[in-house]
């Protein structure tokens, strides 16, 4: 009797073990996207710190946190009255290297007067004195009258040089100071928003100091970070969808702008950015986003979960498939993931072989499987 009961015992064990399994099939799917995923922040392109090119003392603020500025636009005014009263002085210097160039021109058209009478004169004294009608000396002194003329008119012209070169520098030394008063007034370099205001008027600031952080609102996009093993398919296009941490619900659709040439040797991460196509009216520098770039879009495919493949090395794997109502692995070669963890199928399937994409119990080689009917969840 206890022989008896042992045996059905082993019997009911047995038949546990061995009975069918049930298993779904993995159906032929149309139209399979194949997407990465990337998890990163709000950044912008355009984003610079700007301040005084010299050391001064901030005696007016334009512009805060948040404000909308214009290429141009006054953002703060240093105080410049030392400077002021350098350009005054240069100015004046002007002033009088104007006034010397005008009295050297004057004294040209003088020499010029004086020097064509003396031409004259020494012409009539050189007539005379050939008709013997004066004497030879006084033609001499006609002539060397008229060398000392000339002497001084070209003296007059080299004056002329010289005031002008004198007004020249002067020039250049106020449109130097000119300038150097203009830099007392921070002006914005691009249309842009403030993001940050560092100082406040009557603090004293040194050549670089930042005094205001501005961004481009048009260039903001989203760095995303993703596995290399995912990226090799990124390019520059491709479709993509951003969620914001602050919005989870409302997806923004995208393109990707720029793949990063130099991944994180660290992280091994690929730099993806994406530009939002309908951008949120308002952004936040440094906000998590969760990004899904669209690489391929397989027309049909048969999709079997990466835990039922065995033995896989990123190209090839054994994959469970039901036979004449028998489990067994089969070896297929494999394209793309999916985000859910399912792999692509390349190789043609057999007919009459299906492959399977869940199973209710363990599979093992030979075991008897009972199909479902309905697709795999």
């Amino acid at each position: 009797a206890a022989a008896a009961v042992l045996a059905i015992i082993a019997g009911g064990i047995y038949a546990f073990r061995n009975r069918p399994v049930d298993v779904s099939i993995a159906p032929l799917e149309s139209n399979v996207p194949i997407q990465v995923f990337g998890l990163g922040t709000v950044e912008a392109r355009i984003i610079t710190g700007i301040g005084f090119e010299l050391n001064a003392t901030l005696a007016e603020l334009d512009a805060d946190h948040g404000d909308l500025v214009k290429r141009g636009d006054v953002l703060a005014r240093a105080d410049a009255a030392e400077q002021e009263a350098r350009v005054a002085r240069v100015t004046a210097s002007v002033h009088v290297a104007e006034a010397a160039l005008g009295r050297s021109e004057t004294m040209v058209q003088r020499q010029a007067a004086v020097l064509a009478q003396k031409e004259e004169v020494n012409r009539r004294q050189q007539e005379l004195a050939n008709k013997n009608v004066v004497s030879l000396e006084k033609a001499e002194e006609s002539a060397k009258d008229l060398k000392v003329a000339e002497a001084d008119h070209a003296l007059a012209l080299a004056d002329v040089t010289v005031a002008r070169a004198t007004l020249e520098t002067a020039r250049a030394d106020l449109e130097r100071e000119e300038i150097l008063l203009r830099k007392h007034v921070l002006r914005a370099p691009f249309d842009a928003v403030v993001v940050e205001r560092h100082r406040e008027p009557g603090a004293a600031v040194k050549g670089g100091d930042t005094v205001f952080t501005l961004a481009d609102p048009q260039s903001i996009w989203a760095l995303a970070h993703v596995e290399e093993a995912r990226a090799g398919l990124i390019t520059e296009g491709l479709p993509a969808d951003v969620r914001l941490r602050s919005r989870p619900g409302t997806v923004y659709p995208a393109r990707v702008a720029r793949v990063g040439i130099e991944s994180d040797r660290v992280s091994e991460e690929r730099r993806v950015w994406v530009k939002c196509q309908q951008c949120p009216p308002q952004f936040f520098l440094g906000e998590q986003t969760e990004v899904i770039i669209t690489v391929d879009t397989l027309p049909q495919a048969v999709l079997v979960p990466e835990l039922l493949v065995s033995d896989f090395d990123g190209a090839r794997g054994l994959a469970w498939v039901a036979e004449n109502g028998k489990a067994r692995r089969q070896a297929f070669s494999f394209s793309h993931r999916t985000m859910d963890g399912r792999l692509a199928i390349t190789s043609p399937v057999p007919d009459g072989v299906a492959v399977i994409a869940r199973a209710a119990g363990s599979l093992s080689e030979g075991r008897a499987v009972s199909v479902n009917a309905g697709p795999a969840p």
